[in-house]
């Protein structure tokens, strides 16, 4: 997600936050507070997804090499 993007779903998410915390805060602070959040969680999302991509793709790897060794022994070794 670009960064503008992030920025104007921050400042609403911001609003949600505060209200949802029952914090009273200022306009600019809510924003603020809303586009940090909306910063470092989508930067942390898009981290997760890369390690879950490598995770997925060792599972994947695993799940081969098992595929692999059981037709070896089931088919090729005598």
């Amino acid at each position: 997600m670009p960064v503008i993007a992030l920025i104007v779903i921050g400042a609403a998410a911001g609003f949600l936050a505060t209200r949802l915390m029952r914090i009273e805060a200022d306009i600019p602070t809510t924003m603020l507070i809303g586009i940090a959040g909306a910063l470092v969680g989508g930067f942390l999302l898009r981290a997760l997804i890369t390690v879950a991509g490598w995770l997925s793709g060792f599972v994947g790897a695993v799940l081969g090499a098992l595929l692999v060794i059981w037709i070896w022994q089931t088919y090729l070794r005598r």
